[in-house]
């Protein structure tokens, strides 16, 4: 989210003003007027805050990441049981069924050897797809947001020094 996205406030301030509004208004009072303590109490709170803000949606980011990485995971474990379960009970039908339409035993063998290690190959590169998905494990929209709020208070700082 970013700051144009919604509308945040700075907290600590006096009847909380918008983020990027100006330095006069915060709180309803002129910023020259406000005492230096008083000044660095409401920025503390709001660091405070915004962190707090921040730490939250790095961990809400962080659960829907997992999450998928988990699907892929179990896709990837979908794929090792259905090939040994496929191998261990199909692998007899079918070498017979082959053996019986006319093939050798080791040729039958061969051809169901094959298509089992290609269904196993579908459900990998799957299963890889759904774990690329939630890579790198960094909270992106969270990363983003912190250097919007970087930004923001490089000009709240910049402009107190003009004041």
């Amino acid at each position: 989210m970013s700051h144009t996205d919604e509308t945040r406030t700075t907290p600590g301030a006096a009847g909380a003003s918008p983020v990027g509004s100006s330095p006069d208004d915060v709180g309803g009072a002129d910023l020259r007027e406000r005492s230096f303590g008083e000044l660095a109490k409401s920025l503390s709170e709001d660091i405070s805050t915004l962190v707090r803000q921040e730490l939250a949606l790095a961990r809400a980011e962080m659960t829907e990441k997992g999450k998928r990485a988990g699907i892929g995971i179990g896709m990837f474990g979908a794929a090792g049981v259905i090939g040994l379960g496929a191998f261990g009970a199909l692998t007899a039908f079918f070498i017979l069924a082959l053996a019986e339409a006319g093939l050798d035993g080791w040729l039958a063998a061969l051809i169901v050897t094959l298509v089992y290690a290609a269904i196993a190959g579908v459900l990998a590169m799957q299963g890889r797809e759904k774990v690329s998905e939630a890579t790198p494990a960094v909270p992106e929209q969270t990363k983003e947001t912190i250097k919007e709020d970087i930004q923001w208070a490089k000009t709240q700082i910049g402009s107190d020094k003009r004041s």
